[in-house]
This record gives C-alpha cells, structure tokens and sequence, in this order.
C-alpha cells in the first residue's frame, strides 16, 4: 500500500512562497492497494493536482472516493476531478455514515450556484452505494470510525489483504469540550498496529484555549495516540493556514524530539504535498 499527499493544509488553501516546500492546497491524499485500486480520501484542493495526473494514463477502474466531511476545505477541488469530466470515467463515493450519505446525496457543490456545471450534467459513471460502516474495496477492507468535529466527521481504516494497514483520521478533536462521540482509547483501539496513521494536528498548546471546541487536535495529543496505538508512523496532517514552512519544520523537530524520548519505535512525519509513503 502507498499513500500519496496531494493537499495537506487545513481550513483554507495557503498558496504563496512562504507554504512552497509542505504546500498550500487543502486535504486530498491518494492509496494505491496492493492490487493496484485507487482510493482518494478526501476532495479539497489538492484533488485538482491528483485528478490530472489520473487522466494523464489509463484511468483507474472504478476511482473510490471517501470524504470525511463536506466542510469546504475536503470538498472544494472535487468540481476541478478532472475523471468527472470523462465518459469513460466509474468514480464509486462511497458513505460511511447516514450524514455522509445525504451529504453525497445533495451533491451541493454541483448546484449551479456554487459552481456552473450542475451533477447530472457530467459526464463520468458515478455510483453511490447506500451507506456502510465496512465496505469491501479492491483487496482492503475499509471501516469508519465516527469523529470530534462540528457538524460530524468520519474517519478510516483501510487494511489490505498484504497485511499493510493505513488509517486517515481528520478533522478530529482529540479533547474536546463536553462529552466526545469517540475517546482517544477508542480512537488508538481503533487505530491499533496501524502501519501509518494520519492525523489532524492543526493546533499547537499556544493555540489554546481561543481554538478549543474547533475541531481539531494539538500536535502533543496526537503523538499520545501515536504510541498509545502502537502505530509504526505517523503523519500530522491538516496543518493551520498560518503555519509556515519554517514554522512546521520546528513542529517536525519536537515532534521527532518527543518520539525519541518516549516513543522511540515511532516514526513521524509532517505531511508535505507530494511525498509517498510506502506503509
């Protein structure tokens, strides 16, 4: 298995010379199964990039999409996907929850009013399954894992048939305020033996308290659920627009710092667009 980062910032696209080493556009990330499926997680800005580069070859057949939640910065490329636009495109999205499946079901960005071409004007195969909390894809098996966020998120694990397992969990507030809808215990028995782990971690301590209750995860918090879950890596995603390059290098720094004092068998990445890794 091997996850592709196409867009790593959170909230808002961050273009500029200040955000060009980790990159500006918002969460999109690619998984190439063991038999070769596609599966996009995730439509912000960087599914522009992605769905370029699958046109440019023999498309995928069928392209399985999973969105975690319609917030703008998940869904604002998905009108750029270039395979939409083809008729010999099978593009599968896929819902994992009830909300996720009328969310899908209003396809809101295709409305004419957000953008001019309206979803039934394109041309691509698209499937919609009802709504599961396991599917069967390629050769992985994928479930949903409910999420801390405003308005509702679903998180993934995906575990191919090689044994390599891969979980994407984004927007997620570790700690939130009041009672949450998964605690980190559930969240790391969730994750468990993860050959990667991919996180929200947005926030940083100074961050807070002005932030708590936004959705989103301090980056200490997500190294805890990191070796809590006994994962081998892990890669803090969804980074604050107002963080720049050099400021998520020194994130990168004292995470790696506190992965070597108490959690030596962990390795962590700060989420650059562009960069494979092979789980």
């Amino acid at each position: 298995m091997k996850l592709t980062f196409y867009g790593v910032r959170g909230s808002v696209p961050t273009p500029g010379p200040s955000t060009v080493r980790y990159g500006g556009n918002t969460s999109c990330a690619a998984v190439r199964l063991a038999d070769g499926t596609v599966l996009v997680l995730d439509a912000g800005t960087g599914a522009r990039i992605l769905g370029d580069q699958l046109s440019a070859g023999e498309l995928p057949q069928p392209i399985h999409i999973f969105i975690t939640h319609s917030h703008w910065d998940h869904i604002l490329g998905a009108p750029f996907f270039a395979p939409f636009y083809r008729g010999d495109a099978h593009i599968v999205l896929h819902a994992m929850s009830e909300r996720a499946h009328a969310a899908l079901g209003r396809m809101a960005l295709f409305d004419g009013e957000h953008f001019p071409v309206r979803a039934h004007d394109l041309p691509a195969k698209i499937e919609r399954p009802p709504a599961a909390t396991e599917v069967r894809v390629g050769s992985a098996r994928v479930t949903r894992v409910a999420l801390n966020h405003p308005g509702g998120a679903d998180g993934f694990r995906i575990d191919d048939e090689d044994g390599t397992s891969l979980c994407y969990l984004t927007d997620n507030e570790l700690h939130p305020p009041g009672a949450p809808t998964t605690t980190p215990s559930e969240l790391a028995r969730f994750a468990k033996d993860a050959g990667l782990i991919v996180h929200d971690a947005q926030y940083l301590p100074d961050d807070m308290p002005d932030k708590r209750g936004w959705g989103h995860s301090l980056v200490p918090d997500v190294l805890a659920l990191g070796r809590e879950a006994e994962a081998r890596a892990l890669a803090l995603f969804h980074h604050d627009p107002n963080r720049d390059d050099d400021a998520l290098d020194a994130v990168g720094r004292d995470a790696a710092d506190w992965a070597a004092e108490r959690a030596p068998g962990l390795r962590v990445i700060v989420a650059a667009e562009g960069a494979t890794i092979d789980v």
